[in-house]
């Protein structure tokens, strides 16, 4: 029961208020207000296992990262808070909420990171690349966005940079799947030139558009992130977008068409404890109810320093071994849901 009602909120994007109807219709009484206790607490319970996904995350050689804006509930007047995304591609989705989008939430979503940082080219971080430990990796999707928006006042223009950057999303596409070394003399051998090619364009055409306009911005975003955007050339593990944090980040989006709002700060982070969990079940191809159900059941007699074995990432090789399987047997009301 309580694994259903983290589901259909955190994974079915259903406000409290519908829930409260839909098991009313099956007749079951059961207010929001308990609902959302239930939440409180077994967030608390499931958070030593995402706090080991973060740490485990920031090993990593590189991370994808992005942000989006959400509402939430106040007495007078809603106040803006921020929903962060940190993908460690084929291990974690990750999500955490602060209340302003500045360095110090970025501080705080990547405490010691050492690596490629792939993101937009937000100032927020900034100052994590002064030092040298984190590397900018710049996002050709993002840049592409200019570009768009760019056709309907300058065609010939745009359609020049988009030319480019089709060629760079058609190599990367056809180097699925290619070892690491062949991946990197391809992308030297195909991807710098048109890489060379776009920048020289950008220099030509700098002093011959017209400032403030749709293509200036897509001209001046690109240069200033010319070093950021050739980085996947040095590195074949580097994608050339961030398109898996964005991607993921749709999911917040999605749930705020729904609900709206959270209920306050606490409640956003016990969103992000969820749909932590929830997305990396996705990412590994995991059924969320089971999951959730046999989490549940194993968290509180689990050891600590084995914490990170109930992530999603390990959650198969874990449900494979006896002890594991035995503390899912032993559970009462496991057997019972399960007509064991």
């Amino acid at each position: 029961m309580l694994a259903d009602t983290v589901v259909r909120r955190f994974a079915d994007h259903q406000p409290l208020h519908r829930m409260e109807g839909s098991y009313s219709r099956e007749n079951l009484e059961l207010a929001r207000s308990t609902m959302c206790t239930w939440h409180e607490e077994l967030a608390e319970l499931a958070c030593p296992v995402v706090d080991a996904m973060f740490a485990d995350a920031l090993t990593q050689a590189y991370l994808c990262v992005d942000a989006t804006g959400v509402l939430v509930q106040a007495p007078e007047k809603c106040h803006n808070g921020h929903f962060w995304v940190l993908v460690a591609p084929e291990r974690h989705v990750l999500y955490r909420y602060s209340r302003r989008h500045d360095s110090e939430a970025v501080d705080q979503l990547l405490p010691g990171y050492r690596g490629y940082l792939v993101a937009d080219g937000h100032v927020v971080y900034d100052h994590l690349y002064r030092s040298g430990d984190v590397v900018e990796v710049g996002c050709w999707a993002h840049a592409r966005r200019y570009f768009y928006k760019a056709m309907a006042s300058d065609p010939e223009r745009a359609k020049v940079a988009l030319t480019h950057m089709g060629a760079l999303f058609a190599i990367e596409r056809s180097l699925i799947g290619s070892p690491r070394k062949k991946k990197r003399n391809l992308r030297l051998e195909r991807s710098k030139p048109v890489v060379d090619a776009f920048f020289a364009w950008c220099e030509g055409e700098s002093e011959r558009v017209l400032e403030e306009s749709p293509i200036f911005d897509g001209i001046r975003y690109a240069r200033n992130q010319r070093t950021a955007l050739s980085r996947f050339l040095e590195n074949p593990d580097l994608p050339i977008h961030n398109n898996w944090s964005e991607l993921n980040l749709r999911r917040q989006v999605v749930g705020r068409r729904n609900w709206l709002f959270v209920g306050s700060d606490d409640g956003a982070e016990v969103n992000t404890i969820f749909v932590s969990l929830l997305a990396s079940c996705r990412l590994h191809g995991i059924e969320p109810l089971a999951y959730m159900r046999d989490l549940f059941c194993l968290l509180p007699s689990w050891p600590q320093s084995r914490v990170l074995q109930l992530a999603p990432v390990n959650w198969k090789q874990t449900l494979e071994k006896s002890d594991t399987q035995q503390a899912l047997a032993a559970n009462v009301f496991r057997r019972v849901v399960l007509g064991l």
